[in-house]
């Protein structure tokens, strides 16, 4: 989703007009939709390219699953920056565009909801799949298979698309917003129409607050276990026992549960903090009566489109090799530190012999 432009107050078009230094409206609009759309296309391919290369870490059925919804989160992100940034520059290169022509406003709408909708129901979906695999690890492996992931894909992507597309076939509409760059459900209350906007913004926080209470549950489940593990791992004998929990604690910061459930929970809390306040905030204004447009919404939307930027850099940066960097580096400086100070003692007992 490409942020919108806000035109310039009227003193910064004041000063425009007689100092060349300023950036002019147009440029400064179609300067920024560019950056966003470049930068996010380019953000998601490599984030796909890193998936990719990494795919044989996935062979195990039970991983496979999380693999397609995680790809699949990102081509909707990547598509969805370059088709609605293609929007974007046609609308700062044409404009009035959006006013004079209906019909393109009602594509520009459908494609923000579609993939606004998409981007929130496979994070969800792969909360989700990670809860059922981590807490009921024999009924996922058993039952949860590549096809049913591949199914939940087309399930979602098929209701985001009917939400889209009802203001086609229903009563509600498309509607220009404020500052006539982009287009939506009528967020206003002064409308006639607030029953898809209600719709869009409860299925976006159901989505949130459940792929929110689902991490919470994984990480408890993976916490016990580790919990578990490290008492059963305890031996009598201090040096051994150290070794053995630090070797323990490596291995556990490195497995590909634990990857995955840190790349999750990013991906939860950047959607929490990009889309909750956008959601909230439409979801509220259907109560009460607004005549005025809301700057508010634009800040929101604003913030809703770096979700799709920040998603990708979330398994860029939070990959095995940085885990292991951030999390592993001082476990294994550990086991070195204690082999020099045995060696230490051990030359210390022969000088004195």
């Amino acid at each position: 989703m490409t942020t919108p432009s806000v035109p310039m107050n009227g003193s910064l078009l004041n000063v425009s007009a007689t100092n060349s230094t300023f950036i002019p409206k147009p440029f400064n609009g179609l300067g920024m939709s560019l950056f966003t759309m470049l930068f996010g296309a380019v953000s998601n391919l490599t984030a796909l390219g890193i998936l990719a290369r990494s795919r044989s870490r996935f062979r195990r059925q039970s991983k496979k699953s999380f693999l397609l919804l995680t790809v699949a989160l990102l081509v909707a992100d990547l598509l969805g920056h370059v088709i609605l940034g293609a929007f974007a520059l046609h609308v700062h290169l044409n404009p009035g565009v959006l006013e004079s022509g209906e019909n393109f406003c009602d594509v520009f709408g459908a494609s923000m909801v579609f993939f606004g909708l998409c981007s929130l129901f496979f994070g969800f979906a792969m909360a989700v799949e990670r809860c059922v695999a981590i807490t009921q690890p024999f009924f996922h492996a058993s039952m949860v298979t590549a096809a049913h992931a591949k199914s939940v894909v087309l399930l979602l992507s098929t209701f985001a698309l009917l939400l889209a597309l009802s203001p086609f076939f229903s009563r509600g509409s498309y509607f220009l917003q404020f500052p006539k760059t982009w287009c939506f459900f009528p967020i206003e209350r002064s409308t006639d129409y607030t029953t898809l906007v209600l719709v869009f913004s409860s299925l976006g926080l159901f989505a949130l607050f459940f792929s929110l209470f689902c991490n919470i549950v994984s990480g408890l489940a993976l916490l016990h276990a580790r919990i578990k593990s490290r008492k059963g791992n305890t031996t009598p004998s201090g040096s051994s026992g150290r070794r053995a929990s630090t070797a323990s604690s490596t291995s556990w910061f490195c497995t590909l549960d634990v990857e995955m459930m840190v790349q999750l929970a990013a991906v939860t809390v950047v959607s929490c903090v990009c889309w909750g306040p956008f959601l909230i905030h439409i979801f509220i204004k259907q109560f009460k009566m607004y005549t005025e447009p809301d700057k508010l919404v634009l800040i929101g939307l604003r913030m809703a489109a770096w979700n799709q930027i920040l998603d990708p850099w979330v398994y860029i940066l939070l990959r095995r090799k940085m885990l292991t960097r951030l999390c592993c580096a001082h476990y294994y400086q550990g086991i070195p530190t204690s082999n020099n100070s045995l060696s230490e003692t051990r030359r210390n007992t022969i000088n004195l012999q």
